[in-house]
């Protein structure tokens, strides 16, 4: 009929498409992104596993920092690495029998402690400022006399000054409450359990000597961070593509000249 206008529907394919969806160069570089990712995430959990411990601290020696029941990532170190201030892992029989215990170094080989002057512990004659203490905690709840810890050894109190079996509990023992360096098998780092986050630097003790640097449990998280985004965003490239796919493929309508 003259004049007569209709619309054609274009065909769709007939057969489904299976091959690889969207761009060749897309496809290369998702599997280069998730192969990468996959380095990079496997990577950063075998160095934490190498360089890190974890402990269940069991008792509230260490609060606020370390509360009863916390899960802590400990760094491995050797105990000539350890300076005042660190939260290490240790164990000693004469403490407790095959159990590690985690407390604070306070005094090296060399240094004098004593407690209290004017509230604080002292080392070296040096009043200490200790804000991880309990806030309105006294520094010591008994009097340490002053002690001069050999060479070698480590003298150790915990946070929660009042209940912790630390070195002031010891004074009596032979090794006048100390730690042999080679006890210690870790120092704390982070509290994973709640989330609490790095442990705060022990900045009283600056005056008396560099501080022990923070291990590198920051970049390992980094590190499996950036993996899993690459994993995942490499992994939803093809969902996405065949998507995008789909909504250009729709049916399209178009005019037919008058026939």
């Amino acid at each position: 009929m003259g004049g007569e206008s209709t619309i054609r529907t274009a065909p769709r394919s007939g057969g489904t498409n299976t091959g690889p969806v969207g761009s060749r160069t897309g496809q290369r570089l998702s599997g280069l992104a998730v192969a990468l990712g996959l380095v990079l995430f496997l990577g950063g959990f075998a160095w934490g596993a190498v360089v890190y411990r974890p402990y269940t601290v069991p008792t509230s020696s260490m609060a606020p920092t370390i509360d009863a029941g916390d899960r802590v990532l400990a760094e491995r170190v050797d105990g000539g690495e350890v300076r005042r201030g660190d939260v290490v892992v240790f164990t000693d029989k004469t403490w407790v029998s095959n159990a590690p215990v985690v407390k604070r170094v306070v005094a090296v080989g060399g240094d004098t402690v004593a407690c209290c002057t004017d509230g604080k512990l002292t080392v070296n004659g040096k009043q200490i400022d200790e804000p991880y203490l309990p806030e309105g905690s006294a520094a010591e709840w008994k009097k340490i006399p002053s002690v001069t810890v050999p060479e070698g050894r480590l003298f150790l109190l915990g946070d929660e000054r009042q209940g912790s079996l630390d070195s002031s509990a010891h004074l009596t023992d032979a090794a006048s409450g100390t730690v042999a360096r080679s006890a210690v098998t870790a120092r704390v780092d982070a509290v994973v359990w709640p989330m609490n986050g790095m442990l705060k630097q022990p900045t009283g003790f600056e005056e008396l000597g560099a501080l022990s640097s923070p291990g590198p449990l920051r970049t390992i998280t980094i590190l499996i961070v950036a993996g899993a985004v690459l994993v995942l965003g490499g992994g939803a490239y093809g969902p996405v593509a065949k998507l995008l796919g789909r909504g250009r493929s729709r049916t399209r309508t178009e005019p037919v000249g008058a026939r």
